[in-house]
């Protein structure tokens, strides 16, 4: 461990501590043992930002419960195929990780995943006919095939007791279960590959800001340093840079120069959570449970009342309720927004601030909510919570993008990014959700951007003793799945 790196080259540079940057890492020094790797972290420790398990709903996000991966047509049908896309990468995820454990390069799995079912619940005539439509659409697919419904009132106590408990009336409701979703920690997760990237060889390097990218002569990528505590300077040439640092990335990004990375701005949406870590009330439930999101909000918005694990110790978080902040980190400046507005971005910006007028009234209105607000709508999902009992946290800033668009001049988009330079020489990762639980296969897209001959040539192998399922659609393939999925729940020691 370093805090101001001695090394003046080195073949590969990743900028951030989270998730990203240590799966990128760990991915890298598997397949090219060889290549030297430094590792940039502005803060004091790994996993600060949003891989920290209070700064993310720590669902492995799988699409078993997540409604707006599934949202109803005009005509109310639901198309499958984007659950079904986040599902197989997921299980691409799961593959990876398993390896690790496998081949003892990282420690016992409880200490970043276990068992939490996962489950939609909705309320009322138009959210049930809606949730049973989704459920009839997805139960047929491999990936989906233990997804069970009910509307019945036991059954989804049994399920959940606690958003049954004490609710009143006898209006219709509806329910899903998988009882194989997880709950992961990605802070744990990031520190544990990070520590096998740095067994192999690996720099660490903490308290560092990489305070600007360029271009050298060379064509190598020159990065400028600075010690955040003790104002130290240095720099560090790569022949492959990752910017993984959230929402730092953007500003790096405009910094590098590249053509591909113009024209894109953040929007940055803060929030909080309810945090209960009563023993007695955290015992009482074993799930994750989402709701609908409400009319305007974006989709990291919907509400859910889940299990949690973090430290061995199980937990309660119920939330979000969104905000907004000008910071593009948690851990940022008041002045990440103003400072990222470019020429080239300006119009897309205002063009999709101007196409989500909705979602700035929604903000505003989540801002000038009161506590005893935001108890009251935790009630509709835990109908018996006390508002003594929880704690308001603040969860980690999500930065969504805004590019341009040829039809409405620029749109907000919502998910993850990978912007490469046309060299391959520089990739960054832009935007949120589902990122962290989808990991695994955006830094094998982005290895087979910035490196297609050395894929296609070299690592193809060596991926698949990692990844046996890469390349192949396991819910194409119903023997397959259930095989890899048991396989893999075996390693990780989940139920």
């Amino acid at each position: 461990m370093t805090f101001i790196s001695q090394t003046k080259e080195a073949d590969v540079v990743l900028i951030g501590g989270g998730i990203m940057s240590a799966t990128l890492g760990a991915m890298i020094s598997k397949i090219e043992p060889n290549w030297s790797i430094a590792l940039f972290e502005r803060l004091d420790e790994l996993g600060l930002e949003s891989s920290g398990p209070w700064n993310n709903a720590g669902t492995g996000h799988s699409a078993l419960c997540e409604l707006n991966y599934t949202p109803a047509a005009k005509d109310g049908s639901v198309n499958p195929d984007k659950a079904i896309g986040i599902n197989e990468q997921f299980q691409l995820s799961r593959q990876f990780w398993s390896h690790l454990v496998t081949e003892g390069h990282i420690g016992s799995p409880k200490g970043f995943i276990n068992t939490v079912p996962h489950m939609s619940f909705v309320m009322g005539e138009e959210h049930s006919n809606y949730l049973k439509t989704r459920f009839e659409a997805l139960k047929p697919h491999a990936l989906f095939s233990s997804m069970e419904y009910s509307e019945d009132r036991d059954q989804i106590a049994q399920w959940a007791p606690l958003v049954i408990n004490g609710r009143q009336g006898n209006g219709r409701l509806a329910a899903t279960q998988a009882a194989e979703g997880t709950d992961v920690d990605f802070g744990a997760l990031t520190k544990d590959l990070v520590k096998f990237l740095s067994a192999q060889g690996g720099e660490i390097n903490y308290s560092t800001d990489v305070v600007d990218v360029k271009r050298g002569s060379d064509r190598k990528w020159e990065l400028k340093l600075k010690h955040k505590g003790s104002g130290e300077t240095s720099s560090i040439k790569a022949r492959f840079v990752f910017i993984g640092s959230g929402g730092g990335a953007l500003h790096l990004l405009q910094r590098s120069g590249i053509p591909e990375g113009k024209g894109y701005g953040g929007f940055p949406v803060s929030g909080q959570f309810f945090r209960c870590t009563n023993d007695e009330i955290a015992a009482q439930h074993s799930a994750k449970v989402y709701g609908q999101a409400s009319v305007g909000a974006p989709p990291m918005s919907v509400p859910h009342l889940d299990t949690r694990y973090v430290g061995g110790r199980k937990s309660l978080l119920f939330g979000p309720y969104a905000g907004f902040s000008t910071n593009f980190l948690k851990a940022g400046s008041l002045w990440d927004l103003p400072l990222s507005i470019r020429p080239s971005n300006i119009y897309p910006m205002l063009a999709a601030g101007l196409h989500n007028l909705g979602l700035t009234k929604y903000l505003v209105s989540e801002v000038l909510k009161s506590r005893s607000s935001k108890v009251t709508t935790m009630q509709e999902y835990f109908p018996e919570a006390n508002g003594n009992d929880w704690e308001l946290i603040t969860a980690g800033q999500r930065v969504q993008i805004m590019k341009k668009d040829r039809k409405q001049g620029g749109i907000l988009q919502f998910g993850t990014e990978v912007i490469t330079s046309s060299d391959g020489s520089i990739g960054a990762l832009l935007g949120a959700s589902p990122g962290a639980s989808t990991a695994v296969p955006i830094m094998l897209e982005l290895l087979q951007r910035c490196f297609p001959r050395e894929f296609k040539l070299q690592w193809q192998d060596k991926i698949k003793e990692m990844i046996p399922t890469f390349g192949v659609k396991l819910n194409d393939n119903p023997d397959l799945a259930a095989e890899t999925m048991a396989k893999t729940a075996a390693t990780l020691q989940l139920s």
